[in-house]
């Protein structure tokens, strides 16, 4: 494939950084952290850019969206990576719809890509936050289904990334380009 696209991204845990350099490797393109990416993307048919979920929101994503377009960025198409599985569809779809207007959920081909929670790697205020949040699901009395499987899941690190989540965003781009 030529060198036409080009995915950038923002990382905290690590789990972004992976998913982008495999979308990379599939793609035959390059990868770079968004902080290094090049001065003039303009080069570029489409600029991927990915990021973590943080409290529900598409971290860094508004900034990052001006400067991919004041550096000449052509064609978006963005990866959002979470602790939530892709089974939670209507979280994620409500998610999309909480971060990108119905212009950009339209104009911008949109991805997740579940990943895992990495407590080890994390700032001490958002793992006092998660850890809050275990406590307080765990004080909750009328549990559904689905806040039993949240108190489980941030009680302990864990990574439920695979490479194949990369498929769908490489046979995207693979198809487009």
């Amino acid at each position: 494939m030529k060198n036409n696209i080009i995915v950038l991204y923002n990382t905290w845990t690590g789990f972004t950084q992976r998913y982008a350099q495999l979308i990379g490797e599939a793609l035959d393109c390059p990868v770079h952290a968004l902080k290094d990416a090049p001065a003039d993307l303009s080069q570029y048919d489409t600029v991927v850019f990915g990021s973590r979920l943080h409290a529900g929101v598409f971290d860094g994503w508004k900034k990052a969206q001006k400067l991919l377009i004041r550096r000449g960025a052509k064609k978006l198409v963005v990866f959002a990576t979470g602790a939530m599985p892709n089974e939670a569809e209507d979280t994620i779809r409500a998610m999309w719809e909480q971060n990108l207007t119905a212009q950009e959920r339209e104009a911008i081909p949109h991805f997740y890509l579940q990943a895992g929670l990495c407590y080890e790697k994390m700032g001490g205020v958002d793992r006092a936050m998660m850890k809050f949040a275990a406590w307080a699901m765990a004080r909750r009395r009328a549990k559904t289904a689905e806040d039993e499987a949240f108190q489980s899941a941030i009680r302990q690190s864990y990574d439920i990334s695979d490479p194949k989540y990369i498929q769908p965003i490489a046979a995207f781009l693979k198809q487009e380009n």
